[in-house]
């Protein structure tokens, strides 16, 4: 039974309260029962026994009754009941009856049936008793000649764990297993054997792989696995072995089992540095992440291709793959392997392959609204947000392929299905022509060639922002005041619009009565289709407007004021000037006069009204500041914002930019250099001395600066955790390392008694979604002595409610605090594990991702702003600090107003995203010599689950309380 069923065993057969017989029950039903009975005791007594409970009456009970029987069923059983029964006494020797034990399986080892055998041999490797264990090796030895490979399967692994735990029981131990791995012809008998020789004798294992080397790539996959493992750890240990199996792992590169492949892929890059072998492994990763169906296989291997861009010799050879590596796009429609893959072909890419880059996202894009129909529309769309995404930093990277790529995304705006998408393109058509002066014309033509075909608001408002900030010529500015009119139709619109109306009602009124035979009326249809013919020949930019959008006529009214005084700077005629500026002051007196008519569904609201007549007044007065502001000062605040932007990206990548400057600095020739290990012998010795001991405290703390020793033993010091008291037998305290997706307590036991504890055992358990995978081991502990121990823990998702818990369990053998063989129990406090040990660090998104997640998520939890600091930055600060969030808004240097507000986020390890806005002003002071008010207002987080934005608002509340002025 493997250890899987054990533990579904043990949970589903558990025994309630009220099904708890006494020793004396079961030990009377072993004896007397039948084979059902017995079967049903023995299971029983395994349990209770697995709860701490000894029932030492009942193993010659078991030995007596129980063991003589060959049912299959009870012999499995018997295996799980003596590996969990106690086999020595408080002396430490082993009882007398487990010598009859193991002489009812010495004949196990010799039963005709293969299974018997196999899982004899099984417990016996699980025996540390050198006593019990003698008598049985000759056995064991003639196992391994068995004509069954299931028993020489196990047989090797007996011999493996006796050699390792009592080497003098079997003394050529080596050798046999190194006959045996010659002779045998199983697979799995041979992984065994050699997996046993390269633990126990290296060089014997490295001599049998140079007889069959040539051989490796006709082996089994768990044998190749055996044989990249042994490559690995030879060629470390002696380099001047590399020579000799690298070619072997080279073979291993096409083997059959997708594992081997990568194994042998990633061995191969620790083996060599060399271009060709970079270039092996990185095409057998490329490969892997193609063929594999399963995408948690993808992510991985990803993960190992983003590893070795890391290093700049390596990122030289990997640009050559970019096109290979963009084949993921096509083989898997999970998002996130595709969010990953396009952030490392972004990172490759170079000034040789960025054209055909484009050109393969662009073809990508093309094809997202066909793929519309294969998969969820949702994630069709957000891939294809993704796209444009990415071409837009290739082309601010590479500016002349923005030419190739501003047409195909410009495209999408006319898309009113993903309005997502189109902001994505608008901002990057905004950026390339605000960048790059010869893209301008570009950008204003293509722009008017498909302004007809907008039919989203807020799009159309970006492409009328764009329109009157570049059209720069005459020609332009016509065609566009032209678009502007073709969208908006007939003017006046309120004429138009009731001259309709009046159509459309007069249609009813005049139509013709008729008359059947009898006299009466005869029936007729009320439905017409001809309202919703007008319906969809109505012009966008009307349409807009009748269904109360007028923040759009806000927009006309600023794109018309600005190529209405860019055309009369630039066109000399006066009659023609005063012509254009008519027509756009009639197009917005048009508007407004609707906007307060009763025609459209929501009548204008006072700001868009003010914006409308704010600009018929500066194109009528013509003052020089109005047309600075209109011309000259939107521009500057958006190379304002870009030029914040590219800062805000800079720092969010403080590892990269070190890296390259390292690669760019220059060292004088005449620097001296310096040697760590003749540090002692330097000329100051107290500088000497100094230099050790900060070396020494950051090796301790697990630094890598020594100066910053200081700070990273205080923040390992701040995770430390007491677990018992000071006052219990043992005390425990734990060290908490979190990292990604993975929990290690790392808990320092003490024995405060002058006792020998044994079987000191850390039972943990978890709640929420930690499991453990990684169980302690039971030791033990002299008088006052110490021992650390790790346990590991899975983290699956970053819900609230996690909480470490368990119990340190112990017997005392012997002594004044004691009776000998007590089993005594010490309860652990919890630990609690924090979410933002599990945060992306520099996560970010744009504002349109900002927006658009804060209008999909449901779960908001609304935190009130309730400290002492008096200072708004100084609290931003700190809700940053505590959140480990990021700040998508930066603060203003000195704000000039009492009140802030910043949009923050995060991003999990996992994919999940957290916003937060916080709103805050700093209330004036009651007295002029008075005291400042602390800061005030409060913080909303949303979330798309509930735990996350209610764990993370429960952590500020919390942390906020602490903070002292």
């Amino acid at each position: 039974m493997t250890a899987a069923e054990h533990v579904c065993y043990t949970l589903i057969n558990a025994p309630s309260d009220s099904d708890c017989p006494s020793e004396a029950s079961l030990k009377s039903v072993l004896e007397r029962g039948e084979l059902k009975a017995k079967t049903e005791a023995l299971k029983k007594a395994i349990v209770r026994m697995l709860n701490g409970e000894k029932l030492p009456g009942l193993i010659m009970s078991v030995i007596r009754f129980v063991l003589p029987l060959q049912d299959h069923g009870i012999k499995k059983l018997l295996l799980l009941f003596w590996e969990v029964a106690p086999r020595t006494g408080a002396d430490g020797e082993p009882l007398q009856e487990m010598i009859l034990v193991c002489d009812a399986y010495r004949k196990d080892l010799q039963h005709p049936n293969h299974f018997v055998r196999g899982s004899a041999l099984r417990f016996l490797s699980k025996l540390r008793e050198p006593d019990l264990l003698e008598p049985l090796v000759p056995a064991i030895r003639a196992c391994l000649e068995h004509p069954h490979s299931y028993v020489r399967r196990n047989a090797v692994l007996a011999v493996d764990a006796i050699s390792r735990r009592q080497e003098h029981l079997i003394p050529d131990a080596r050798e046999l297993v190194r006959d045996f791995l010659v002779n045998e012809k199983d697979a799995g008998c041979k992984r065994n054997a050699f997996v046993m020789l390269i633990r126990a004798d290296q060089r014997r294992a490295t001599d049998y792989l140079s007889t069959c080397v040539d051989q490796v790539p006709a082996f089994a996959d768990v044998l190749q696995m055996a044989v990249v493992e042994l490559i690995h750890k030879v060629c470390h240990a002696e380099p001047s072995e590399r020579a000799r199996f690298i070619r072997c792992v080279y073979g291993l590169l096409q083997s059959s089992s997708p594992a081997v492949r990568y194994e042998a892929a990633g061995t191969l890059v620790t083996l060599s540095g060399a271009p060709t072998a970079i270039r092996a492994a990185a095409q057998c990763y490329v490969d892997l992440i193609v063929k594999e169906s399963d995408n948690n296989v993808k992510l991985i291997v990803l993960d190992r291709l983003v590893a070795l861009k890391e290093r700049p010799a390596h990122e030289r050879v990997l640009q050559d793959l970019v096109m290979d590596i963009l084949r993921v796009l096509s083989t898997s429609s999970d998002l996130e392997v595709r969010k990953k893959t396009l952030r490392l072909t972004l990172d490759l890419v170079s000034s040789r392959n960025a054209e055909e880059l484009v050109s393969v996202l662009t073809k990508e894009v093309t094809k997202t609204r066909r793929r519309a129909t294969e998969y969820a529309e949702d994630a069709a769309d957000e891939y294809r947000r993704l796209l444009v995404r990415t071409l837009h930093s290739c082309a601010v990277r590479f500016p002349d392929m923005a030419a190739l790529v501003l047409p195909v995304l410009m495209a999408l705006l006319g898309d009113s299905d993903d309005e997502a998408a189109a902001a994505d393109v608008l901002e990057f058509v905004r950026e390339a022509a605000q960048r790059l002066d010869h893209l301008r014309p570009l950008v204003v033509r293509t722009m008017l060639e498909v302004f007809h075909s907008i039919r989203s608001a807020k799009t159309y408002r970006g492409a009328l922002w764009i329109l009157g900030e570049y059209c720069s010529t005459a020609e332009d500015i016509q065609r566009a005041m032209g678009e502007v009119s073709r969208s908006l139709g007939e003017i006046p619109v309120v004429d138009g619009a009731t001259k309709e109306e009046a159509g459309g009602g007069g249609t009813a009124s005049t139509a013709q009565k008729l008359l059947t035979e009898m006299g009466t009326y005869a029936t007729q249809s009320a439905l017409c289709s001809s309202p919703p013919s007008r319906e969809r020949d109505t012009p966008p930019l009307r349409a807009f407007l009748m269904d109360g959008d007028f923040y759009v006529a806000a927009s006309l009214a600023t794109m018309l004021t600005k190529v209405a005084l860019r055309y009369v700077a630039i066109v000399p005629d006066r009659k023609t000037q005063n012509s254009f500026v008519a027509e756009a002051m009639l197009v917005m007196a048009a508007v407004l006069r609707l906007g307060r008519s009763a025609l459209p569904r929501k009548p204008i609201t006072e700001d868009d009204a003010e914006r409308i007549s704010l600009c018929l007044r500066v194109l009528s007065e013509g003052s020089p500041l109005m047309k600075r502001i209109f011309n000259t000062e939107c521009r500057e605040s958006l190379s304002r914002v870009l030029s914040a932007r590219l800062e805000e990206e800079k720092r969010l990548s403080p590892a990269k930019e070190s890296e390259k400057g390292r690669r760019d600095a220059t060292v004088q020739v005449d620097e001296p250099i310096r040697f760590a290990q003749l540090t002692a012998k330097d000329g100051d010795a107290t500088r000497a001395e100094e230099d050790q001991f900060e070396l020494a405290l950051s090796a301790a703390v697990g630094g890598h600066d020594a100066g910053r020793t200081t700070e990273a033993s205080s923040n390992k010091l701040s995770t430390v955790t007491q677990l018992t008291g000071f006052s219990d037998p043992v005390y425990a305290e734990a060290y908490v390392h979190a990292e990604r997706y993975d929990v290690v307590l790392d808990v320092l036991l003490v024995n405060r008694t002058s006792d020998t504890l044994q079987n000191v055992t850390l039972e943990l358990a978890a709640s929420g979604d930690l499991k453990l995978v990684e169980a302690p081991a039971p030791l033990t502990l002299g008088p006052h002595g110490f021992a650390e121990v790790k346990a590991g823990l899975k983290v699956v998702s970053t819900e609230s409610g996690r909480v470490i818990f368990g119990n340190v369990v112990y017997d005392v053998s012997g002594g004044a605090s004691g009776a000998s063989g007590d089993r005594k129990c010490i309860v652990l406090s919890e630990v609690r594990i924090d979410i933002t040990d599990h945060v992306q660090p520099a996560a970010s998104c744009t504002d349109g991702q900002f927006r658009r997640m804060w209008a999909e998520f449901e779960w908001e939890n609304k935190v009130t702003v309730d400290t002492e600091l008096t200072d708004m930055k100084a609290y931003l600060g700190h809700v940053l600090a505590v959140s480990n969030m990021h700040c998508l808004t930066p603060p203003d240097e000195a704000p000039a107003c009492g009140f802030m507000a910043a949009n923050l986020y995060m991003r999990s390890v996992f994919g999940e995203d957290v916003l937060a806005n916080v709103s805050i002003e700093k209330p004036l002071r009651q007295h002029p010599t008075g005291p400042e008010a602390p800061v005030r207002g409060h913080i909303r987080i949303r979330a798309k689950n509930k735990a996350m934005a209610l764990s993370l608002g429960d952590k500020i509340s919390f942390s906020q309380k602490k903070v002292a002025v």
